[in-house]
């Protein structure tokens, strides 16, 4: 589950920095990247930043959210491992040395 998720995050930043590098400034429109007028471009007139901003819009939120599953996947699986000094304490080997006791 934890590899999908992190795939489908990767796919989606990856298309966040394709549509922030598609889009121009304030002053230019989306038909100067498609080679054609502002009114013979493919949305129109206007229509080519509101579809890439919107567009660039809802992939930053499925970006927030898988984000946010990853960090809960990555919590829980934190919970089921063992502590550290339960880790130390299973690799320590058993010794046959005597104990020496304290304050003689």
């Amino acid at each position: 589950m934890f590899q999908v998720v992190l795939i489908i995050h990767l796919l989606l930043a990856v298309g966040i920095i394709g549509l922030v590098m598609i889009q121009h400034g304030k002053g230019a429109d989306a038909g100067a990247s498609l080679g054609g007028g502002g009114s013979n471009s493919v949305f129109g007139a206007a229509g080519g930043a509101t579809v890439f901003s919107r567009l660039t819009a809802l992939l930053a939120t499925l970006f927030f959210v898988t984000s946010l599953v990853l960090a809960y996947l990555a919590a829980d699986a934190h919970k089921s491992k063992t502590s550290v000094v339960e880790q130390v304490e299973q690799v320590q080997p058993e010794t046959d040395l005597p104990t020496i006791p304290v304050g003689q």
